[in-house]
């Protein structure tokens, strides 16, 4: 597939304070691209945006909120006259069994993750299909795979795939082309937060390789700016993990075999696990929501 010149071109990413969203900012801004970073922590993004080699602008924004994302959208268009590329990363996590997670952590993760992701989209299609352009929704091996101690996650990462190939059938007439990012275990903020659990680290350690290994970030960054050059329908974050499109299929009745019993070996250590939202991300979250409950009051 050709390349299309990014130089000049606009794309707002969400999730952009930290992780995959940062990097990919600053890979991007190397490339000519003026860069619009939405999230939750507006210190982090300010200091992002001021070491972008580009014109760039930052908004404070929860991705769920259908009002706040439709007034980003507006004045990002403002700003920057067009929106060529949206990137719609942002995301959390939170592990443990389900019946002992947190209900609203356990919603929160299919709201930021799906609904925030859907949000996004809403908000930004208009502007992308002025400019005919492109919208990255980045998903997981969860969406390919699901997994034990990772309902929430999986569910959310399966069903914003479904969402992003469904779109895409809708508005490809339209010139717009949509894609979804597979990333593997990738070390950032919210895998980091992850491991600090010894159960979750021990259980991710005994996955088959290669998918028991936390893989650079930078490299699959590297990835995701080639997918947005190419205008790619899939893009990998690791090399391996295409061909896990080949065999998924097989794997909820493989996974569901081999993951008894590995729950029955972690069976003794699973009470009392943190049921919370993981990472300074998740932090993050649970920090806008908390101050937004006190200002209601």
């Amino acid at each position: 597939m050709s390349r299309v010149s990014l130089e000049g071109q606009v794309a707002v990413v969400t999730g952009a304070a930290r992780g995959v969203g940062e990097l990919l900012a600053r890979k991007l801004s190397a490339r000519g691209v003026k860069v619009a970073l939405v999230g939750l922590e507006p210190d982090a993004l300010k200091q992002v945006s001021e070491r972008l080699h580009t014109e760039s602008a930052h908004w404070h924004a929860d991705v769920t909120d259908h009002e706040a994302m439709a007034r980003v959208a507006t004045e990002v268009e403002e700003r920057f006259g067009r929106v060529d590329v949206v990137v719609a990363n942002a995301g959390v996590a939170t592990g443990g069994p389900f019946t002992e997670s947190d209900p609203q952590a356990w919603r929160r993760v299919i709201e930021v993750n799906l609904i925030g992701s859907a949000v996004t989209g809403r908000a930004f299609l208009p502007a992308l299909t002025e400019s005919r352009g492109y919208l990255l929704q980045v998903a997981s091996l969860a969406a390919m795979t699901p997994a034990p101690m990772m309902s929430a996650y999986c569910a959310s990462k399966s069903g914003v795939e479904a969402y992003a190939h469904s779109l895409r059938a809708e508005v490809g007439h339209q010139g717009v082309r949509v894609g979804v990012a597979y990333l593997s275990w990738t070390d950032t903020d919210m895998v980091r937060g992850a491991d600090q659990d010894d159960v979750m680290r021990e259980l991710r350690q005994r996955l088959p390789w290669p998918s028991n290994k936390t893989y650079p970030l930078g490299p699959a960054v590297d990835r995701i700016v080639d997918g947005i050059e190419r205008r790619s329908s899939h893009v990998y974050g690791q090399w391996w993990l295409r061909g896990m499109q080949s065999v998924r299929g097989y794997l909820p009745a493989v996974i569901g075999t081999v993951g008894q019993r590995e729950m029955r070996r972690f069976a003794d250590r699973l009470s009392g696990m943190r049921i919370g939202l993981v990472g300074a991300g998740g932090a993050a979250d649970e920090q806008e929501r908390s101050t937004a409950v006190t200002q209601r009051r």
